[in-house]
């Protein structure tokens, strides 16, 4: 009975893995019921890596190459077998084929902005993505750690685990770098390098070897954006505060000229005859004569009554709101503009 159960017994004689294309990165081979042949051949392909597993045991790994199944050829499983000499009946043991090939073109990406400590602004949020690439280096490891004893594992299944410690990883690598974060946002090749650093011992946990990374973008708020905008009005100005001065009435005319209401448009009309770029000089100049003027030579200036801008310009709006009640008339409300504006000059 022992007999014809043996010869029904079906037998492996050789064990491979014709990879296809379909992001797979660890494949365990069918052994259903049967056995592996005293003698076997085992074909391990270019990229790939098989790995023998002896009740859950991880025991020979081999790279590519074709090998005959022998006590020499598989020393540890000899070992865990106690095979004191050639073993010549077949034997059971889960075989796992892995993929070295590199996965290219990985996305990533930020879903939400995230906060990143920086020696300039002291925190920051932004958002950034690009794509990434990697391969199974140590398949001991990423079959203990990742795969374990699932029939297949592909990239689909690793993908939400790498995007988790690429993004936990982000922070650090800015911290890490010392770079100041607008540095990085301008070289995204330094700020992939800052992440490769980062994230490289963190893939090799689980067995993997990261090959590259890049930065496609980063973007950051809409109010940081504004702030970086002013400051980069502000270096083209320099330290002149007249011409400074000038930089910031002009961003402010156009907020005048798009108020709403009666008034509003009359001061938009006066900001379109000259009013703004009155009160620009008025402001610069008074400005600069309070820097560099001496006390000495201030007591010898006589004392000149100060306007105040906002003043004239709720003026001009009553007398807009008059005219347009037709309690002035228009040759009333130019006179009163135009002498309004002489005193800002």
């Amino acid at each position: 009975m022992a007999l014809m159960d043996f010869i029904k017994k079906q037998f492996i004689d050789i064990i491979q893995w014709t990879e296809t294309d379909d992001g797979t990165l660890a494949w365990r081979f069918p052994m259903a019921d049967m056995e592996i042949q005293n003698g076997g051949s085992l074909t391990v392909r270019e990229s790939q890596i098989a790995l023998f597993v002896n009740e859950g045991q991880v025991a020979d790994v081999f790279g590519p190459g074709m090998y005959k199944l022998t006590t020499q050829t598989l020393p540890v499983l000899t070992a865990l077998r106690n095979w004191d000499k050639l073993f010549e009946s077949p034997f059971k043991s889960d075989v796992y084929f892995f993929s070295t090939r590199q996965q290219i073109d990985q996305k990533w990406g930020t879903p939400q902005p995230i906060t990143v400590r920086d020696k300039d602004f002291g925190a920051v949020r932004l958002r950034a993505f690009g794509n990434y690439s990697y391969r199974v280096a140590d398949a001991r490891l990423f079959q203990t750690e990742i795969s374990g004893t699932r029939e297949i594992y592909t990239v689909a299944d690793l993908d939400g685990q790498l995007r988790g410690l690429l993004l936990q990883n982000i922070s650090n690598a800015i911290a890490a770098s010392g770079v100041p974060f607008l540095d990085l946002a301008a070289n995204q090749i330094q700020f992939a390098e800052a992440l490769a650093t980062q994230l490289v011992p963190e893939f090799s946990k689980i067995g993997i070897k990261l090959e590259n990374i890049t930065v496609q973008n980063v973007s950051l708020p809409e109010e940081l954006q504004k702030i970086l905008d002013q400051k980069i009005g502000m270096g083209m100005v320099g330290n002149d505060m007249g011409k400074f001065m000038q930089y910031q009435t002009a961003q402010a005319i156009p907020k005048f000229a798009e108020g709403g209401g009666g008034g509003s448009g009359i001061a938009g009309d006066a900001m379109g005859l000259g009013a703004g770029v009155a009160l620009g000089q008025v402001l610069a100049q008074n400005l600069s004569q309070g820097l560099q003027a001496q006390p000495a030579a201030a007591q010898q200036q006589p004392t000149v009554a100060v306007v105040n801008p906002a003043d004239v310009m709720t003026t001009l709006e009553k007398l807009g709101e008059l005219k347009s009640k037709g309690i002035l008339t228009q040759e009333e409300f130019d006179a009163k503009k135009a002498e309004l504006l002489k005193k800002l000059v």
